[in-house]
């Protein structure tokens, strides 16, 4: 073999993107989530790089087609909502952990709604994705809802998958302005009724005086 000098560093550099290419990866695949995340007709490509602060032609560099731009959204959401389930296993209060993941799990579903339609051709293509999702997703609500079972926090007969069905039902049974509000509030009512009163505050309340009736003045 005849060795050329700068060969080895030439081949680096054809393996390894350049550092400012990741970056601007990274920037596209933000922007995508903010704006994706907000839905409506501003969801397009070109919102997307202009919040990215580049050019449409670098966006398309790295995402060719509308549903590689998608799919690596997906994915990215997917791999933080488990990186932040395992952070959150060392959480001092396992319901709080859990329900920090599903307040998040929130925001992956607003970004997922903007781009159901697309989303929906990629997954009928690729039943890697949906396994891939599925698999990360159960894995990462099972172990946080372990914990809150183990600590006798919450009861045990509730299922990750469970969690996950009622969380997607929460979230597109509304679609209207200002729904994540909406669906906080019912994620946290929701996860107040599957933990497990204890003794000590069951007593607390029983002990609460009745409130005096009101009396009809004559």
């Amino acid at each position: 073999m005849i060795y050329i000098a700068g060969m080895d560093d030439h081949a680096d550099q054809i393996r390894k993107p350049r550092a400012d290419a990741v970056r601007n990866r990274e920037r596209v695949l933000e922007a995508a989530k903010t704006v994706f995340n907000a839905g409506g007709p501003e969801a397009s490509l070109e919102a997307v790089a202009k919040r990215a602060g580049v050019g449409i032609g670098t966006l398309y560099r790295h995402f060719p087609t509308r549903e590689d731009l998608y799919e690596a959204v997906y994915r990215r959401e997917v791999e933080q909502l488990s990186e932040l389930a395992e952070h959150l296993r060392s959480a001092k209060d396992p319901v709080d952990a859990l329900r920090r993941w599903l307040r998040s799990a929130v925001e992956f579903v607003a970004t997922k709604k903007g781009m159901s339609a697309a989303l929906a051709l990629t997954f009928q293509s690729s039943s890697e994705l949906a396994a891939f999702s599925m698999d990360r997703l159960t894995k990462a609500i099972g172990s946080l809802l372990d914990r809150a079972v183990a600590a006798g926090q919450m009861r045990a007969d509730i299922s990750p998958e469970d969690l996950l069905r009622a969380l997607i039902g929460m979230c597109y049974m509304h679609d209207q302005p200002g729904w994540q509000s909406s669906v906080l509030r019912m994620l946290d009512v929701f996860v107040d009724g599957l933990c497990i009163q204890t003794a000590a505050k069951a007593k607390v309340r029983s002990a609460k005086p009745a409130k005096p009736s009101a009396k009809r003045i004559r």
